[in-house]
């Protein structure tokens, strides 16, 4: 084997891989946070809404999750285009993005919300809440706190799969490395460096998410388990 290892180009480089991972983190957690809103209000409407809005609901999400992610930032990107409607690379990122994680978001909640025993529900009736106080603490705080793992799971795919993204020039983790490796031609370095850089990415998440838990549930926090 002749290949020789070269990473001289980084103490040029790193900070287009800083400027790209902040990118990807900026576009995952505006994603991951819009993601979360849409996937709750879908999850309330196919738990408790018409059958109107449950097959709306229904239909959201088995379009998204049975159409490959490339396609959708592609429908987004190009599609709403050639609509009229042009959007940044990094707007139709996001949109995109949410999109997708909102479906997800959307069969995990209702997992949570359909676990809510319906004596809980009986008991806010008896004690006189509202509807909402009721959705709003005895539903979906509880149900929230019983998916937590599963959604911090799903946040952390989202930010590995925003790599395909840079398919739409959005200039973030792979994109950037991309420009390097066409500059530099040295392809094994830089995907070994971004390789490292994800890993690195999926730790800061998967943290960022547990310390979210420590302050959202007490109950997780007695235990020491808030994922």
């Amino acid at each position: 084997m002749s290949y020789k290892f070269d990473f001289e180009f980084l103490a040029e480089r790193w900070p287009d891989f800083v400027a790209g991972a902040w990118l990807t983190i900026q576009l995952t957690v505006l994603a991951i946070a819009f993601g979360f809103l849409v996937g709750t209000v879908c999850a309330l409407a196919r738990a408790y809404g018409g059958p109107v809005l449950r097959r709306v609901a229904g239909g959201y999400v088995e379009i998204i999750r049975n159409t490959p992610l490339l396609i959708q930032i592609f429908i987004v990107y190009f599609g709403l285009s050639s609509l009229g409607l042009k959007l940044s690379a990094e707007v139709s990122a996001v949109l995109a993005l949410t999109i997708n994680m909102g479906a997800y978001t959307t069969e995990i909640m209702r997992a949570g919300i359909e676990s809510v025993q319906r004596t809980q529900l009986e008991a806010a009736d008896c004690l006189g809440l509202t509807r909402l106080q009721t959705i709003l603490h005895v539903v979906l705080l509880p149900a929230m706190e019983r998916v937590y793992p599963s959604l911090g799971s799903q946040g952390v795919l989202l930010m590995l799969a925003s790599s395909i993204t840079s398919q739409i020039s959005a200039e973030e983790l792979t994109a950037t490395a991309n420009l390097v490796q066409s500059d530099t031609y040295r392809s094994f370095e830089v995907y070994v460096i971004v390789a490292v850089v994800y890993l690195a990415l999926s730790a800061l998440y998967r943290l960022g998410f547990w310390a979210i838990g420590l302050i959202l549930f007490e109950r997780r926090r007695r235990l020491g388990t808030p994922l």
